[in-house]
């Protein structure tokens, strides 16, 4: 039987970037969807993994990337997402949470052969996430109502391509099981 992992995507933001204005409306949608999936989640004993951008600041660690996010101007959308002390933590660079990170092995490590990705952005950061925990045989839950876009066609057609390319399973948060996974 293989595991479950919450994966939460730069949920941790400053919006300090160009897109931030386009992008702060859909999280606030998405943000009751992704506190359901972290109070199940952490009651279920799933491990909930944050995987965050760094914004180009190469001396970074997750305290300061939330400190900086939760003093930003949308700090409210932060807080209710906040890290406990048992949630896990990497580092991205780029648009995948795979790539050039150690979630891989973190995965291994734990056993995990299914993640449910939410966070930002559907059509971007998501998609990739998606994409390469396929490649990496990883079964893939997107959860619909806990994840924000920039563009709303583009995050649409991310999620058909999801769904018809790499095998996710598209569900609302509220009904994504958070059991072991039977083995293949």
């Amino acid at each position: 039987m293989g595991r479950t992992a919450l994966i939460v995507i730069d949920m941790l933001n400053t919006y300090e970037h160009e897109d931030a204005e386009v992008l702060v409306g859909s999280v606030r949608k998405a943000l009751p969807g992704v506190a359901m999936l972290l109070k199940r989640a952490r009651d279920a004993g799933v491990p909930v993994v944050y995987v965050n951008d760094n914004f180009g600041s190469w001396r970074s660690h997750h305290g300061e990337l939330l400190e900086a996010a939760l003093a930003g101007c949308y700090g409210d959308l932060v807080r209710p997402v906040v890290p406990n002390a048992e949630d896990l933590f990497v580092v991205k660079v780029r648009h995948s949470v795979f790539y050039e990170t150690p979630l891989a092995y973190l995965l291994g490590q734990l056993g995990v052969s299914r993640v449910v990705l939410c966070g930002q952005v559907t059509e971007q950061c998501v998609l990739y996430s998606a994409l390469d925990a396929h490649i990496r045989h990883l079964d893939v839950v997107v959860a619909l109502d806990a994840v924000a876009h920039i563009d709303a066609a583009l995050a649409d057609a991310a999620l058909q391509m999801m769904e018809r390319n790499m095998s996710a399973e598209l569900l609302p948060s509220g009904e994504i099981p958070f059991g072991a996974v039977p083995a293949d």
